[in-house]
């Protein structure tokens, strides 16, 4: 054998050692693959968000005389021009508590945003006739990072997210990324909560983190054949220069006699 078909037998050797190892099969990427045509799922999540220490959320009060509820929200410097400033929003504190005017400190921090709407209403009671609270969490985002197409921060402008609605903003996992064990990190007020959701199983429409909260981070890992195929390039890098040495030196001492 010459030297320029040994050289090209191990290029080949290595080429398809790379090819073979970096394949994912069928049941690594597909969703859901134990749910049967037509299966109804009924789900027994009853979601609902919650407000967290450093949450941001707008507050607004309003009632049929709009004079008498003026006290009630907060606006950033003066009226000019018949033109109302922009309001201001309230960041919940360490102690999870917001400063209302009038109303002074109220602890909102693990309510909904259907029971702190109630605990203002009540309060604003005493003071005003059928008054109307609307409250919206202004800091929902999710972060989705790892295996995914376009990993980074989104912002989210309902009230609910999914877990696979993150990846759809995220473009989807990339072939690489393991479905098997998608890791979701949660924080509420300092504690750290990891929860793994396997999305080849019909089962994880009812993880405790399939719907996401404000701030939630899902991390897709490499499955085997992208540590496999990584790993390969690596070696192959190595023995490619290797061998590329070896010709040359045999090239030369070849040339030489």
């Amino acid at each position: 054998m010459t030297i320029k078909k040994a050289t090209l037998f191990f290029l080949t050797i290595v080429s398809l050692n790379l090819f073979f190892s970096s394949c994912a099969s069928k049941k690594d990427i597909v969703y859901f693959q134990n749910a049967s045509d037509y299966e109804t799922i009924v789900s027994d999540n009853s979601h609902t968000n919650k407000f967290k220490i450093d949450d941001v959320i707008s507050i607004h009060v309003s009632t049929l005389d709009p004079e008498a509820s003026l006290p009630f929200n907060l606006f950033k410097g003066a009226e000019e021009g018949g033109i109302r400033p922009e309001q201001v929003d309230y960041i919940i504190d360490k102690k999870g508590e917001i400063d209302f005017p009038v109303l002074g400190s109220i602890k909102i921090v693990g309510l909904s945003p259907e029971e702190t709407k109630e605990l203002i209403t009540e309060k604003l009671s005493l003071y005003l006739k059928n008054p109307i609270v609307n409250i919206r969490l202004k800091n929902f985002t999710v972060t989705v990072l790892g295996e995914v197409r376009s990993p980074g921060t989104y912002p989210v402008y309902g009230e609910q997210i999914t877990i696979l609605e993150a990846l759809g903003l995220a473009n989807d996992l990339t072939i690489k990324g393991m479905r098997s064990n998608v890791m979701v990190i949660r924080d509420f007020n300092g504690t750290k909560v990891y929860t793994r959701v396997d999305l080849t199983k019909k089962e994880a429409l009812n993880s405790p983190v399939y719907y996401l909260t404000q701030n939630d981070v899902v991390y897709v890992e490499p499955n085997q054949s992208a540590v496999t195929s990584s790993s390969l390039d690596n070696r192959a890098s190595i023995w490619v220069s290797i061998a590329s040495v070896l010709i040359t030196s045999t090239v030369l001492i070849i040339t030489r006699n």
